[in-house]
This record gives structure tokens, sequence and C-alpha cells, in this order.
């Protein structure tokens, strides 16, 4: 952004992309799916399967148009604020929404979303913080893989495996909780280095 004194010139602000735009759109559509979803989940109660893998579909398509949404926003300098509020926040709804969902059907221990709830917005309050004692900080490696990890496990709850997939699921499920707590103190560690 060009900035004169403080003040945004006239050109700064035409070639700035319009908020409706596809990235947006998607985001703003992955937000108003959230209460679909978790009727799907909740009808499915973990043992009506046809319920179950409509909440797993429409769970993978949101998840997939978290990343479409970004790669067409990026490729199109499409980059708006709008979106880089909505965007993190849709993918938190999402997060919570599904593992409060499986927690109420019993599928998923309470503690599991506790410590993944307390992790992404406690860190994402430590961002905002420390975004406005000027200093930035980036996502990291780790944190890409603790949001596969995540997505991977909640997809795995939310398919109508036999019961013997219990355990392996499960595993998958610990692996991301693992990762979610390593990385949120990686970023505190991180941020306390660079004051």
């Amino acid at each position: 952004m060009c900035e004169v004194s403080g003040a945004t010139t006239p050109s700064t602000t035409a070639g700035k992309p319009s908020n409706f735009n596809l990235p947006n759109v998607l985001t703003s559509l992955r937000i108003l799916f959230i209460p679909v979803f978790a009727w799907l989940v909740l009808k499915g109660d973990n043992q009506h399967t046809s319920w179950m893998w409509w909440s797993f579909a429409v769970f993978a398509l949101l998840m997939y148009t978290d990343k479409l949404d970004g790669d067409i926003a990026r490729s199109r300098g499409l980059i708006t604020d709008f979106g880089k509020i909505a965007d993190p926040i849709a993918d938190k709804a999402l997060m919570t929404t599904a593992l409060v969902c499986l927690n109420i059907t019993g599928a998923l221990p309470i503690w599991v979303t506790i410590l993944i709830v307390i992790r992404e917005f406690g860190i994402t309050f430590w961002r905002l913080y420390m975004l406005r004692r000027g200093l930035v900080v980036p996502a990291s490696k780790g944190g890409k893989i603790k949001t596969v990890l995540q997505t991977l496990a909640v997809a795995l709850y939310l398919i109508p495996f036999p019961s013997w997939m219990d355990i392996p699921v499960f595993i998958v499920m610990l692996a991301a909780v693992v990762v979610t707590v390593v990385t949120g103190v990686q970023y505190l560690l991180d941020s306390r280095q660079k004051q």
C-alpha cells in the first residue's frame, strides 16, 4: 500500500480488489454452511450411516473451499482485508463446530476439544496482541501440519467405520492434539525470542 503522510492515495484505493469476489463468496458460503454441517453430524449421531456420510461429504467440501478460496485469492490478486479476517474465522468456526458436535454425539472425549480450542483461540489472540506491538507471528510449517492432522482426524471420525477402526482413528486424533499443543508452545517461544 502506497501512503503519503498517513493518507492513502486515490490510486491505491482504486487498485484494491473489491470485497465482493469469488474467494470471499466461498469463505462466506463456508460460514453459512457450518450450521448445516452441525445439523448433519448431530443427525448422524455416530450411528446413522447415511447421515454420517452426508456430514463427511459436507465437511470435505467445506475444507476444499478453504484451500480453493486461498489459491484463487493469491493467483488472481484478490486478497482483501475481509478475506484476511473472515477466512481464519471460518476455519476455526468449522473445526470448533466439528469437535463440539463429535463431543455431543459421544464420539470424541471432551478433553480433546478443550485442548484444541484453547490452543487455537489462545494463539489467535496472542498473534493479535503481538501484531499490536508491531511484531508479526507468521504461520509455521508445524501449523500447517497441525491443520492437516486436525482435518484428517475429524474426517475419519465422520466416516462410519466399523468398530475395529476406533483405535486407529483415535490415534490420528491424538497425533493432531500433540502437534496442536507443541506448535502452540513453539509459537509462544518464538514470539518471546523476537521481543
